[in-house]
């Protein structure tokens, strides 16, 4: 019987990451949104006017794959580029449509959030407490 590999924090954190991205892509696709266009869509909110290309920088993504999923999501009625038009920059914003559509995801990652704290409710709070502590630093 060989012995398990040794304890890695890095390992666990991608681990649990990848199970946790692969619940939230679930909630996601009825909504028909994938979790680069929910993460794009939260830029845009918090930073109406953003450009492709700071979107793109946020985001760790390419212009161009920023443009090809905001041209996605401004079809889908959720953005709108009101300067949208060749050699002018972009000033992206999100829509009604596009804040409703937040609303219903906030819903689902809460329930997500919810049933992850009840089942795991150590890993919860020594989360919570990370997060106040490294927050707490940055000040």
């Amino acid at each position: 019987m060989s012995e398990p590999p040794p304890f890695s924090p890095t390992v666990m954190l991608l681990t649990v990451s990848r199970v946790w991205e692969a619940a939230l892509a679930e909630a996601l696709r009825p909504l028909g949104l994938t979790t680069r266009k929910y993460g794009l869509l939260g830029h845009i909110r918090g930073t109406p006017g953003i450009s492709f290309s700071e979107l793109a920088r946020r985001s760790r993504i390419t212009v161009q794959s920023a443009h090809t999923a905001v041209t996605s999501l401004a079809e889908a009625g959720l953005v709108d580029d009101g300067t949208a038009h060749a050699g002018s920059a972009s000033s992206l914003q999100i829509t009604a449509a596009g804040e409703a559509l937040l609303g219903r995801v906030a819903t689902e990652v809460d329930r997500l959030d919810h049933d992850f704290a009840a089942r795991h409710p150590d890993l919860t709070e020594a989360l919570r407490a990370h997060m106040r502590s490294v927050l707490a630093e940055g000040t």
